[in-house]
């Protein structure tokens, strides 16, 4: 299995996001990529650069005005008067349909979710090639590799397709998506991480024609709290297309393997030609954000099982953040992966 990453990811460097009010040290590091590294290479993967494949596979799943103003709102915010180094903003719209600024503060606001996706002078570039590796990685599938692990960082899965959220700024699992179902391919994403794969979802909502399934922490009490209820099905073409198995805080291996099964049923159903994994591993019980407790044993028998859904499969980096054990993670995910597509080849 190859794995697919560029170094200007490593760019992007967030300070802070607030916790309760505070600022705390964003665990967003560039220092995920090595632990993540290290953890892939230890379980044999080879790593290799993406191409540039251009813009256009990015403005498949985001607007035109997003894009634009994640190009240029640091520059423009670093002419404010007294601006702080980092793009964070500090008023938001009551909704949607609303008139849409000039000013760097409004539209920050505006394309904004939280105060979790800080942009710096370096997060455009970064949030691009992220999203290259994931597309790589469907090239690669295409071409005829079994499976591909993009290292996407920084994430994804919480950007919609006009605004970010949550760490994330170009939703890396949805351009990989995008990007198969154009060249006529029926696609199931699967998201594995602790928080709810809002953005996936709500690109995706109103269209039948990819599956979207997230196993995730109860949002009425979690990150991101407006989406991911189980009584979300999609709507319009999509209704009966989307997903949401939430678990209750503190589930271990056993309630998230038993929502892995369930998940598995509903793609076995759509019969998708590609899954796109969003992998997070924030669902471990060290990670900082600490609302599910996965053992590295859990990722192994976690990786065995999603081998064995589909012949062909993309796997995107999503959450997963700074602790002792996140290499270890990483490489038992993969092991059990290839164990799993082992035993589905002897089938």
């Amino acid at each position: 299995m190859k794995v697919i990453f560029h170094e200007a990811q490593r760019a992007h460097y967030p300070q802070h996001f607030l916790v309760a009010g505070l600022p705390r040290p964003s665990p967003e590091q560039p220092a995920r990529i090595d632990a993540l590294l290290s953890g892939a290479c230890a379980a044999g993967l080879e790593v290799s650069a993406p191409r540039d494949h251009g813009l256009g596979p990015i403005a498949a799943v985001h607007t035109s005005e997003y894009l634009a103003f994640l190009q240029t709102i640091h520059d423009r915010w670093q002419q404010l008067d007294g601006a702080a180094p980092e793009v964070i903003p500090n008023v938001h719209p009551d909704r949607r349909m609303v008139g849409y600024p000039i000013a760097p503060v409004g539209q920050a606001g505006y394309h904004m979710a939280d105060t979790a996706c800080p942009i710096g002078p370096e997060t455009w570039k970064s949030a691009y090639w992220s999203a290259q590796s994931a597309i790589q990685a469907v090239d690669a599938v295409m071409a005829g590799d079994r499976a591909v692990y993009a290292l996407c960082r920084p994430p994804g899965h919480h950007a919609f397709a006009d605004f970010a959220g949550g760490f994330c700024f170009l939703n890396n699992t949805a351009v990989a998506a995008e990007r198969a179902a154009r060249q006529g391919l029926r696609v199931a994403t699967l998201d594995l991480d602790l928080h709810h794969g809002n953005g996936t979802q709500c690109i995706f909502y109103g269209r039948g024609d990819v599956l979207t399934v997230s196993i995730h922490a109860d949002p009425a009490v979690f990150y991101p709290f407006f989406w991911g209820h189980s009584a979300e099905r999609g709507e319009g073409a999509g209704l009966g297309a989307n997903l949401n198995l939430p678990l209750p805080l503190g589930a271990g291996d056993d309630g998230f393997l038993s929502m892995l099964d369930k998940a598995a049923d509903r793609i076995a159903a759509f019969a998708p030609d590609l899954l796109v994994v969003a992998l997070g591993l924030d669902a471990f019980a060290g990670d900082p954000f600490g609302g599910l407790v996965v053992t590295a044993e859990g990722f192994r028998e976690i990786g065995k099982r999603v081998a064995r859904i589909s012949h062909r499969c993309v796997l995107v980096q999503e959450g997963g953040y700074l602790s002792p054990e996140l290499g270890n993670n990483l490489n038992a995910f993969l092991n059990g992966f290839k164990d799993g597509a082992d035993e589905s080849q002897l089938v």
